[in-house]
């Protein structure tokens, strides 16, 4: 990743939460408490009927994991995520292990913060300036966001790419196809690379987008190399 882009004039180096955002902030970690307290008594009220022998349920609470912050578009939230113990039912009964889906065991910030990641790449922000650039919008508590990390979900968003444009198309038939060349106002490795884009669609209507590369100019042999590598999926 290259270095050379310009650094954003970014807001004080420690910026100050106002009240409106402070307030936001605590209304939201309430919110969150709160919907993970729910969800707990939903699985317990779902398996209360499971007791021992002497009448005492098999599933029940078991206190609060340690307090961890979850990164959030409006600073960090300190949570404590409430636990449940079926230890003695869960290799015994077809009853799954408690698992929140609202709050996920190993999560540590928002999906939407993992979506700005990549837009503040593609504006110009380099690998270096990541950390200065997310402590200014996400307060100076930010935390898990280095260079290094930063380089790291860069690797797997490309994996991520590289498996989508692996797919298997066999089994799919198209009528109909779009291809366009889209220049973004974005940083790219040369200013004469656009995006080659097809877009497809079946019989029904259904439109499928079938890839995405980039392209020197929407040159023949760009295009060329798009469509091949189309075929061979």
């Amino acid at each position: 990743m290259k270095n050379d882009a310009k650094l954003i004039e970014f807001c004080p180096e420690s910026p100050v939460w106002s009240p409106l955002e402070e307030i936001a902030r605590e209304g939201a970690r309430k919110m969150l408490a709160e919907a993970l307290e729910l969800e707990v008594n939903e699985f317990l009220r779902k398996y209360s009927n499971l007791k021992d022998e002497s009448g005492k349920q098999l599933v029940v609470r078991n206190g609060y994991s340690p307090e961890r912050e979850i990164m959030t578009g409006i600073g960090n939230i300190e949570i404590k995520q409430p636990r449940i113990d079926d230890r003695k039912i869960r290799f015994e009964q077809k009853v799954p292990i408690y698992s929140s889906e609202i709050l996920p065991k190993y999560l540590r910030r928002i999906p939407s913060i993992d979506n700005l990641l990549p837009a503040l790449y593609l504006k110009g922000v380099s690998t270096g300036d990541f950390p200065v650039a997310l402590e200014s919008i996400l307060g100076k508590n930010a935390k898990n966001l280095s260079a290094n990390v930063i380089v790291g979900l860069k690797s797997k968003w490309k994996e991520e790419y590289d498996s989508w444009s692996k797919r298997d198309l066999s089994k799919k038939e198209y009528v109909y196809f779009w291809v366009d060349g889209i220049h973004f106002n974005v940083r790219l490795e040369d200013d004469r690379t656009c995006i080659l884009v097809i877009v497809a669609a079946d019989n029904t209507g259904k439109k499928d987008l079938l890839a995405v590369s980039d392209g020197y100019r929407e040159s023949k042999i760009s295009w060329k190399d798009v469509l091949l590598s189309l075929k061979e999926d």
